[in-house]
C-alpha cells in the first residue's frame, strides 16, 4: 500500500455530502469521496486523511448502487462539467434539497418554516445559453490511447473544448457537448476542422503562443446566436477567411466577434470585441407569471443566468416572495445586470440597483431603457461602499431589499447595514446556501426566516440556487 496515498478497501457509500462529494464512515471517521454514489462499493485513494475526516476519490468499484444510471456523454468521467450524470434526476433533486436543509439548520441555526420542494428544471439537457471552448495545442490523452501507445511517443495535437480538472495546460477535445443547444456544435467542430485543415495555429497555453485561443457562444431562447472567437493576434486576411466559411456552414449565426487578445489569461472584461456580422449582441426574453415579457440585451462581455428558462422560474420566486403592491421601493443589491430589478419593476414605485462591475451597470442602464422602465436606477461600486445611511436617505428608504451575493455571501458590513436600515421585508437569493445559512444567523437578530424556495438552475452539477423570504419581527 502507497504510505503517502493509502486506499481504503470496500467502502459502502452512504450518502452525499456538499460539493457533490459521496460520504461514508469508515471506523468512525467521515470520508468524502469523489466519483461515486450512494450506494456503490468501492476502494477509495485518500488524497487527504486527518483525525476525525478524509478525502479521497473511488479507484475501484466492487459494486454499482441500484440508483446508477448510464450517462449520457461520451466525456463523462473527464470532462468535470456534469459529474452527476450517474444519478437519475430526480435523486439529483433529493440531495440538493437535503443540502439546503441541512445547511441552513447546522449552519444557520435558525427557525425555519417548512422548505418548499425544490424546483427542478423542465429541461435537463441543453439547458445552458453561455459555454466557452479552449483552443489548445496539447490534447488531453486519455488513459487508454497512452495505454494502447504503450512505448511509443504520441504526436502532440490540436484540442478545441474544455480544460482538464486540475490541469491547467490539458484540453479535452469534445466532439459533442450537450449542454447547449444546437447550433453549439456546429459551430465549434466547423472551427475547428477548418482550422486543422488549413494549419492554423492553436494556442499552446504553457509558453503563451498560438492564434487560436477560445471561443464563446451564446444562444438566447430567441433564436438569436452569438459567438465571439479570441485570437492571441490579429490577422484579419487569416480571420476573415475563416469567419466567411463558418457563416456559410452555420447560417443561424446572428452575431460574429472577434477579440485580440495578447495577455496571459482568457479574461475578456478588460478588452473590446469588435463585430464582424451582425449588430454585436443578441436580445433575450423573461416572462412573468402574469405575461409581462421584459427583453434583455446580452453583448459579449454581459453577465446573464446561464439558464434563461429556469432564471425566469427563479425570478418569478423572487417577484413573489417580494410581495409588492406598486407602492414600494426596492434596492436590488448585487444586482448584476439588473435582471432582477428590472423582472419585478412593474410592481414597485421604484428600483434602486448596485453592483460593484461598471459594464454591467451599463447593461441595466441599457436594459430598463429597452423597456421603457424610467423608475428604475443603477448605481456602480462596492454595495458596501454605496449603500451608506445617506444612500438609503437620498434614494427612500427601503421597503423590501432584494439581494443576490456571490457564493461567498454578503459582506458583514453589509448585513450589519440591512440589520440597521430595519427593511420590513428581505428576499436573499443565493447561489450557495452555506453562506447564505451564516448570513441568515447574523440577520436572526432582527428577522425571522418566512419562506425557503430551493430552485435548480444547473442539472447534472452539485449547484443550487435557494431564495429565501425574511421579515422584521414584530
Amino acid at each position: 500500500m502507497n504510505k503517502k496515498k493509502p486506499v481504503l478497501q470496500q467502502v459502502t457509500v452512504e450518502d452525499y455530502a456538499a460539493e457533490g462529494k459521496a460520504l461514508s464512515k469508515v471506523d468512525g471517521k467521515v470520508i468524502f469521496i469523489e466519483g461515486a454514489v450512494p450506494g456503490d462499493v468501492v476502494d477509495v485513494q485518500l488524497s487527504k486523511s486527518k483525525k476525525e475526516w478524509g478525502e479521497g476519490k473511488a479507484v475501484r468499484f466492487h459494486a454499482f448502487s441500484p440508483d446508477r444510471v448510464t450517462p449520457f456523454c461520451q466525456h463523462f468521467g473527464v470532462c468535470g462539467g456534469c459529474k452527476w450524470q450517474m444519478l437519475p434526476y430526480e435523486k439529483q433533486l433529493q440531495y440538493k434539497q437535503n443540502e439546503v436543509e441541512q445547511n441552513l439548520r447546522r449552519i444557520g441555526k435558525v427557525q425555519l418554516p417548512p422548505i418548499q420542494p425544490i424546483i427542478g428544471c423542465t429541461e435537463t439537457a441543453r439547458y445552458r445559453n453561455k459555454l466557452e471552448f479552449t483552443f489548445s495545442n496539447r490534447r488531453y490523452l486519455l488513459p487508454e490511447e497512452i495505454a494502447a501507445a504503450k512505448d511509443s511517443v504520441i504526436d502532440q495535437e490540436n484540442a478545441l473544448g474544455f480544460h482538464v480538472p486540475r490541469l491547467f495546460d490539458k484540453v479535452i477535445d469534445i466532439t459533442t457537448c450537450h449542454l447547449m443547444a444546437e447550433p453549439v456544435n456546429a459551430i465549434k467542430n466547423t472551427i475547428r476542422d477548418y482550422a486543422q485543415k488549413h494549419n492554423l495555429a492553436f494556442y499552446d497555453i504553457r509558453f503563451h503562443q498560438g492564434w487560436l485561443r477560445t471561443l464563446i457562444v451564446r444562444v438566447a431562447t430567441t433564436g438569436e446566436v452569438m459567438v465571439n472567437v479570441c485570437f492571441g493576434y490579429d490577422d484579419e486576411k487569416e480571420r476573415t477567411r475563416l469567419f466567411d466559411h463558418l457563416l456559410k456552414q452555420v447560417p443561424g449565426i446572428t452575431t460574429l466577434l472577434y477579440t485580440i487578445n495578447p495577455k496571459k489569461n482568457d479574461t475578456i472584461y478588460d478588452l473590446q470585441p469588435q463585430a464582424y456580422f451582425g449588430k454585436g449582441y443578441i436580445i433575450e426574453t423573461l416572462t412573468t407569471r402574469e405575461g409581462h415579457t421584459l427583453q434583455f440585451k446580452i453583448g459579449p462581455k454581459s453577465f446573464f443566468q446561464t439558464n434563461s428558462r429556469q432564471a425566469e422560474r427563479l425570478y418569478q420566486v423572487t417577484r413573489e416572495l417580494a410581495c409588492l403592491t406598486g407602492a414600494e421601493t426596492v434596492y436590488d443589491l448585487y444586482c448584476g445586470t439588473g435582471s432582477i430589478g428590472l423582472f419585478v419593476s412593474d410592481k414597485a414605485k421604484k428600483i434602486i440597483g448596485v453592483e460593484t462591475v461598471q459594464e454591467a451597470i451599463t447593461d441595466a442602464w441599457e436594459n430598463a431603457a429597452l423597456n421603457h422602465i424610467e423608475h428604475a436606477k443603477f448605481f456602480a461600486g462596492d454595495v458596501i461602499d454605496v449603500c451608506t445611511s445617506e444612500f438609503f436617505q437620498l434614494h427612500g428608504q427601503p421597503d423590501v431589499i432584494i439581494t443576490d451575493p456571490p457564493r461567498a455571501g454578503m459582506h458583514e458590513k453589509l448585513v450589519r447595514k440591512i440589520l440597521e436600515t430595519a427593511a420590513p421585508l428581505v428576499v436573499y437569493v443565493s447561489c450557495n446556501p452555506a453562506t447564505q445559512a451564516r448570513d441568515l444567523n447574523l440577520l436572526d437578530e432582527k428577522y425571522e426566516v418566512t419562506r425557503v424556495q430551493p430552485v435548480d438552475m444547473f442539472p447534472h452539477t452539485h449547484h443550487i440556487e435557494n431564495v429565501v423570504q425574511l421579515r422584521l419581527r414584530k
